[in-house]
């Protein structure tokens, strides 16, 4: 039995998510299996959350956040630092 490396492509849709599912399914090979998930779904916004999800698009391979998905997204300190919360 060969191992099978599972793929999951969370997508809002979008133009980037678009392209990056097809970087996706260019590079995968016969031994991935891959898999698009759509934001628009509470129960894969549930999923997205459970793997700490923040941004879109986002790979999870083999139930691990792929690194260049991981940390991106709003962070409250950066935005405060950006003066998000500061009078003008």
């Amino acid at each position: 039995m060969a191992t099978v490396r599972k793929i999951e492509v969370f997508s809002a849709g979008c133009a980037v998510c678009e392209d990056t599912i097809a970087l996706i399914n260019r590079i995968a090979c016969p031994s991935c299996e891959v898999e698009i998930l759509d934001m628009r779904q509470p129960d894969v916004v549930a999923k997205a959350k459970r793997y700490g999800i923040r941004s879109v698009p986002a790979v999870v391979v083999n139930g691990r956040l792929a690194d260049c998905c991981a940390g991106r997204g709003p962070d409250e300190g950066t935005l405060r630092a950006a003066g998000i919360g500061t009078p003008a």
